[in-house]
């Protein structure tokens, strides 16, 4: 497993300094991550940050009634728990793997401490960190007003954006939680998408068929959060 995988295929750690990776490198620890399988609860404490390689892990808030919806998607551009480096040290959010794949561990202390360095790196979390605030922002205004089919389109974009392929593993059931609409809202939209010719749809797995159109089909949200991660991270090398 260790011959297949390299911290460097997650693009935050590949951006970072040589002499700050290497010396996060001794402390970096690959795991798996579960479909489904929740890293962070809210109000937990949190013991490491996750560097995702080929996983995708979404952060969701939850309400008293059991009911969720998705802020961000973090894959291998990102990092899971950026927050704890602005102050915190427990989690406001749900932490759950998305897509199975792997990340690297890495524990919080660690982090910290080369955050607290300051210099490029600072810098470079600090960019990340407001890319996941346009996220967020942009996930609010987009389930407010925008319908469950652009809805669709853009979190499937999102996806894309953090796969090597055009296939994705996501249950309707768990794209309803992610968006906060209901079961059959995204059997219909998943269906019309299917019948455009734009996606093809069974047991789990969604594969994307036409990406041009399916752009064209979104709302303008997946574009601002593009642009916006362009411009805060392209000249790393990390989106």
């Amino acid at each position: 497993m260790a011959g297949i995988h390299s911290p460097t295929q997650n693009h935050l750690l590949a951006a970072m300094p040589t002499t700050t990776l290497e010396r996060l490198r001794p402390h970096l620890t690959l795991t798996s991550l579960a479909r489904g399988q929740v890293l962070y609860e809210a109000g937990e404490r949190m013991s490491y940050f996750y560097f995702p390689t080929t996983g995708i892990i979404s952060l969701l808030h939850a309400l008293a009634d059991g009911a969720s919806a998705e802020i961000a998607v973090i894959g291998q551009e990102g990092v899971v728990a950026v927050s704890l480096l602005m102050g915190g040290d427990t989690a406001s959010s749900r932490a759950m793997v998305q897509s199975p794949g792997f990340a690297y561990q890495l524990p919080v202390r660690v982090l910290k401490e080369e955050f607290q360095r300051g210099g490029a790196t600072q810098e470079l979390l600090l960019r990340y960190a407001q890319v996941l605030l346009t996220q967020a922002a942009q996930a609010a205004v987009c389930n407010r007003h925008h319908s469950v089919d652009q809805q669709l389109c853009r979190r499937l974009l999102l996806s894309l954006d953090r796969m090597l392929s055009n296939e994705l593993m996501l249950t309707q059931e768990l794209i309803a939680s992610m968006l906060g609409v209901r079961r059959e809202g995204i059997t219909e939209a998943a269906g019309r998408l299917q019948s455009a010719g734009m996606i093809e749809y069974r047991r789990g797995r969604i594969r994307v068929l036409d990406r041009p159109a399916l752009q064209s089909r979104c709302c303008e949200c997946y574009g601002v959060v593009k642009r916006e991660s362009d411009r805060l991270l392209a000249r790393t090398g990390t989106y």
